[in-house]
């Protein structure tokens, strides 16, 4: 059954969003649910690999196994908790699987994390199977959460946002512009994936707001500020079809 992303959906995941911190089993409970949800409107997940780039936290792993999936969580840090279960340790930017040997790749606010998101993204386009989806989100850096924990005061600077953190906490953020975090925005994303000959897009969306804001994507500008978080679909093609028509 085709999930129904309207205004209701996204109050849901907001209200889940602003507990995070005191309660991120309900948020990523949720988010989790409705990541897969999405998926399950375009293929079957019964049995079918599906690779986490980035290691999402547990509830990513209950909702795909609860749909049959064989989920396999990959991260560069081997002392994640999903990597003991049976996950994997590795490198967004050289993941260690073969080419075309996997069904689903699934990344989830990992592009922002990375000094290179295209080569990444590169990467995964790499591993998956022809016909196989791949499910990419990030949170674009003027999004009014771009700067994460220290939102939103990265908008007057991502060095200003670290120190202001430093001072009002009395430690350093986690996520720091240049170190553990990157500048990427809506505009490279969509750029990369309807330029890229081997995939096809099958949606393009603010990942938290209803279907009708998609039609945000196609304001520059604007879209930077509003989409608070891309949603990238994409199919990879055939090596028989790789006719690509820029949208």
């Amino acid at each position: 059954m085709t999930q129904q992303r309207d205004l209701r959906r996204s109050v849901r995941l907001f209200r889940s969003f602003l507990v995070e911190q005191p309660d991120p089993d309900r948020f990523y409970t949720d988010l989790a649910a409705d990541s897969v949800a999405t998926l399950a409107d375009h293929v079957d997940l019964s049995d079918r690999l599906v690779v986490d780039v980035g290691a999402g936290p547990q509830q990513f792993a209950h909702a795909f196994r609860s749909r049959g999936a064989r989920y396999v969580p990959v991260d560069h840090d081997q002392n994640v908790s999903s990597i003991s279960e049976g996950g994997v340790a590795g490198s967004a930017m050289a993941l260690p699987f073969a080419d075309d040997s996997v069904d689903v790749v699934f990344a989830s606010n990992l592009l922002e994390h990375v000094p290179d998101p295209n080569a990444a993204a590169d990467e995964m386009v790499r591993v998956t199977r022809p016909g196989g989806l791949l499910y990419l989100s990030y949170t674009n850096w003027l999004s009014p959460w771009g700067g994460h924990e220290t939102s939103p005061w990265h908008w007057f600077g991502g060095q200003y946002a670290i120190r202001r953190y430093s001072r009002a906490h009395g430690h350093l953020p986690k996520n720091r512009v240049g170190e553990t975090m990157f500048k990427i925005s809506v505009a490279q994303g969509l750029s990369w994936a309807r330029h890229h000959p081997d995939v096809e897009v099958l949606a393009a969306r603010p990942r938290y707001l209803p279907d009708g804001a998609r039609h945000i994507l196609k304001v520059p500008v604007i879209r930077e500020f509003l989409t608070w978080n891309l949603l990238l679909l994409l199919r990879r093609r055939d090596v028989t079809d790789r006719t690509h028509v820029v949208q």
